[in-house]
């Protein structure tokens, strides 16, 4: 299944990367026993790089809590598929949504999107605004639609259109300019951004971070 979705961007998931121990007992009530137990284990796994409770504390791993369910589970199974092919799906993410199964991608996907989602941080007060107003408007002048239609008017995410409020910055920007440059197969949001411009990237980027 291909990944056609983002500005996420999300924008772009990146689930799991090795064990760690649990900070705290994921809410995990479907299932057999034993697919808790395999679950809480991936859960542990994914932890690595995304932080307890799916909140990442390192701008290379995006934040999965709050994040939309269906685009959690868009993004596994292109990652398990081998449909998303950027750079650090490949990195990162190939090799862990393989072993996946159906049970597991809608567990991941449900645990994450009930998770309490990331604050927002500050940043230049200039490009906040900027990108605020870029990503409630768009930009006319060159027929960009304005981000909010797909992704909320808080960015809140929907359905499979992901959530980018309290996203890393540099998570974010490096997925518009891998869609942007194609290396990221999303074609919808290809059609969206190819037109703009890498500082009105960093502003949009910088607006979302903050809230």
């Amino acid at each position: 299944m291909k990944s056609h979705h983002f500005i996420a961007a999300a924008l772009g998931l990146a689930v799991g990367c090795g064990g760690v121990a649990r900070s705290a007992e994921p809410a995990v009530d479907s299932g057999t026993d034993a697919q808790k137990a395999a679950l809480h284990k991936t859960i542990d796994s994914c932890a690595t790089c995304h932080g307890a409770n799916g909140r990442s504390v390192s701008p290379t791993f995006p934040n999965l809590a709050a994040q939309t369910a269906p685009y959690i589970e868009l993004q596994l199974r292109a990652f398990k598929e081998q449909t998303r092919a950027d750079p650090d799906a490949q990195a990162y993410m190939w090799g862990m949504a393989a072993p996946l199964s159906d049970a597991s991608i809608a567990g991941l996907a449900s645990y994450y999107s009930q998770q309490a989602a990331a604050p927002g941080s500050g940043g230049n007060a200039a490009l906040i605004m900027q990108g605020k107003q870029i990503f409630l408007e768009g930009v006319p002048a060159r027929q960009i639609p304005a981000c909010a239609s797909c992704h909320g008017a808080q960015a809140q995410g929907n359905g499979p259109f992901p959530r980018l409020a309290g996203q890393h910055a540099p998570y974010l920007l490096r997925q518009l300019l891998v869609i942007q440059s194609v290396l990221r197969t999303a074609p919808v949001m290809h059609g969206v951004i190819k037109d703009l411009t890498r500082p009105q990237m960093e502003a949009v980027v910088t607006y979302l971070e903050s809230i």
